[in-house]
């Protein structure tokens, strides 16, 4: 069984590719019976590939190496003991910081790291949280995404209501996160308690160490930032506090060398028993003409993580949307984060604003902050050399975040599903901190969603809540629904719509999730097209956007689509595909066949049983701010010290009992100091 649409994964890949001198081959019998075909057809074997079953590595002899590539696939396809092989390619993947502002002006600060903070302004932010009664890290105050720091309770809040978490109990302790990046440096001071050497390896050296190989030209910190947003340790004096601070982290070094399917599939795929949630922040190149999708191996272990991880329950898998806006990107062209099986998160920036390095797609499911523009404070995390920042950007930001609060919903039920797990993400997100931002829409379910932020700001205090009484959704259901042949169009300057029908004898989802067009269509220019689709309840979504530095003449091969804007929307009825191009260029094109794949359930939900979700409009404006020396335990939070609630589940009207008694104390408590002028000031990095 295969990932839905993924019928030509290297789709947009039409340039060279730079063929390595290794074959993956697969070959049924055993160790025993691989080594004898490599010998026998002329090749060195390279043993296993560690995670996928029959899978092995070949390498060509020197003598060999005349042949065409052809010539060896053909060979080795000629085998009838072989089932599979193909050539590896080295693959390019960027990091997802965002590319330099076209727009930003130089603007030359100190960077406030433990190297260069001065100790009197140390003084004073630790002496402010020791009386205030919360964590003493150094950079505590400067997480503005963690905390409401607001001195006036009438602005609106900028954060992600994680502390009604902690006051519950709950930190991620139990909940193993892997960062598959570039390294992670694990002797870290503010890293080195939670760091979990089982689920750790090093790709790029095939050893089980992955730490970061220092290089300034290629700045190897990436993974190390990641993982500290997650896996701080709190109280200890040293940079920041982790989402999830009590959560083990691990990481899967394989940015830094030679990136192939193989590599990528033994990334995805490590220790899959053992991980619950892995983050990557990284993807294909998002320079705005890029469109690639996972190969097979990476295909095999998205499946298999969904399938068989968390004994069955379905491993997370948490992806950065790319941060591709400056170059007119759109997510939907990454077959990572567009990928059913991922979660997608996009940032939001300090003022709650859509950051000019974002991209727009509907596959992507939520928001998270990070940087916006250059005044506005960025992520506080550790940095390699056992160093911190306050400099962490992009959407590489944003995605660590969503895995802590994932993280923390983990630890309050461990029987969540992949599925589950989304769809409180849908259920929850706030879409009031974001509502300034013109764009938004209603589904037909009553869902708020828009092309940017998804269904909104990640709450974690209301994510979790939600968390500790939830059904199990149904089983996944999926139906593809074939579109009748449409016709041969010189030009698309007025547009093209192809109409799709769905009755209930053609499909067994009653209520949907996810949504993947398959297209297939040739066009002279392809970032000229622009695509929208309208569901039967007469949800528009543009499911791919125009792209100025698109000029690729291949089109799109079996390339899906995804959306999640029709989320819980009953899919009979007739649907329209729209094409269309308004660039005034003399571009001719054909579309091919397209295909419609629903997925989601036949039975409704639980959590949908009550009606429409009801949002809080409400939510971004006075809130209390909770503090950890209120809690019932006595004196401020520790780890070492009695919870607020015991970690069994418990109700959720104890849930909200125990939160009501902690903010009342706290708005009292906060009338009382409002005269206080402390905030955070506002840092470059």
């Amino acid at each position: 069984m295969s990932l839905p649409g993924y019928h030509d994964v290297h789709n947009g890949m039409e340039n060279a590719k730079y063929f390595i001198n290794d074959w993956t081959v697969e070959v049924d019998g055993g160790d025993e019976i691989a080594q004898l075909v490599a010998l026998e057809l002329g090749y060195e074997y390279g043993g296993k590939i560690q995670g996928f079953p029959n899978m092995y590595a070949f390498r060509a002899y020197e003598r060999k190496q005349r042949r065409t590539p052809n010539q060896h696939t053909a060979t080795l396809h000629q085998d009838r003991r072989i089932r599979w092989a193909e050539q590896l390619f080295t693959k390019s993947r960027v990091k997802r910081y965002p590319f330099p502002d076209p727009d930003k002006k130089l603007h030359r600060v100190k960077r406030i790291d433990n190297s260069t903070r001065q100790a009197e302004d140390i003084k004073g932010v630790r002496d402010h949280q020791i009386q205030n009664g919360l964590f003493d890290d150094e950079l505590w105050e400067y997480e503005w995404y963690l905390q409401d720091t607001r001195t006036d309770l009438y602005l609106p809040r900028l954060d992600l209501n994680v502390l009604p978490v902690y006051a519950l109990g709950y930190n991620g302790r139990g909940v193993r996160v892997s960062i598959l990046d570039d390294g992670v440096e694990h002797n870290h001071t503010d890293l080195r308690e939670n760091y979990d050497a089982e689920i750790s390896w090093d790709c790029n050296d095939a050893d089980s160490d992955p730490y970061p190989r220092y290089d300034k030209e290629n700045s190897n910190s990436h993974g190390t930032r990641c993982a500290g947003e997650i896996a701080m340790t709190a109280n200890n004096r040293k940079c920041g506090v982790g989402v999830a601070w009590g959560a083990k982290v691990g990481g899967v070094r394989m940015l830094d060398g030679r990136i192939t399917d193989r590599i990528e599939g033994e990334a995805i795929g490590y220790a899959w028993d053992k991980v619950d949630i892995y983050s990557a922040s990284w993807g294909p190149n998002d320079d705005g003409k890029t469109v690639e999708g996972p190969g097979r191996l990476a295909i095999e272990a998205f499946q298999r993580g969904v399938e068989k991880g968390r004994g069955g329950k379905g491993t997370i898998y948490v992806w950065a949307n790319g941060n591709g806006g400056s170059h007119d990107d759109n997510c939907n062209c990454d077959g990572y984060s567009s990928s059913i099986y991922t979660i997608s998160i996009g940032s939001a920036s300090q003022q709650g604003l859509f950051p000019w390095y974002g991209e727009i797609c509907p596959s992507t499911l939520a928001t998270a902050y990070s940087s916006g523009a250059y005044k506005d404070q960025k992520i506080a995390t550790t940095d390699t050399n056992d160093s911190c920042t306050l400099g962490h950007t992009g959407t590489s930001a944003a995605a660590p975040l969503a895995a802590g609060i994932i993280a923390l919903a983990l630890q309050a039920n461990h029987n969540l599903t992949w599925r589950d797990v989304q769809h409180l993400i849908v259920w929850t997100s706030e879409y009031a901190p974001l509502a300034e931002n013109p764009g938004w829409q209603k589904n037909g379910a009553g869902l708020r969603f828009d092309i940017r932020f998804g269904f909104g700001l990640l709450n974690a205090g209301a994510l979790v809540t939600a968390a500790l009484n939830w059904t199990t959704v149904p089983d996944r259901q999926t139906c593809r629904i074939d579109a009748p042949s449409a016709k041969k169009r010189e030009s698309m300057s007025s547009a093209e719509t192809v109409d799709i029908a769905i009755d209930v004898f053609d499909c067994p989802v009653n209520y949907i999730e996810h949504v993947e067009l398959v297209t297939n269509i040739k066009y002279t220019r392809r970032g000229a097209l622009e695509i929208y689709l309208v569901s039967s309840q007469g949800t528009k979504v543009q499911i791919l956007s125009a792209r100025s530095r698109d000029n690729s003449a291949a089109g799109l091969v079996n390339w899906p689509l995804t959306s999640v804007a029709t989320w819980g929307e009953d899919p009979f009825g007739l649907w329209h595909v729209i094409f269309q191009d308004t660039t005034y260029e003399s571009n001719t094109g054909e579309i091919g066949p397209i295909t419609l794949v629903i997925h989601g359930t036949v039975e409704m939900p639980a959590h949908m049983k009550n009606g429409p979700r009801q949002y809080n409009n409400k939510y971004n404006s006075y809130q209390q701010q909770i503090q950890f020396d209120y809690l019932d335990s006595g004196g401020p939070y520790n780890e070492n010290a009695a919870p607020f609630i015991p970690e069994q589940h418990i109700t959720e009207e104890v849930a909200f009992n125990r939160m009501d008694t902690v903010l009342d104390k706290m708005e009292k408590e906060l009338l009382r100091n409002h005269h206080s002028k402390y905030y955070a000031p506002s840092v470059e990095g």
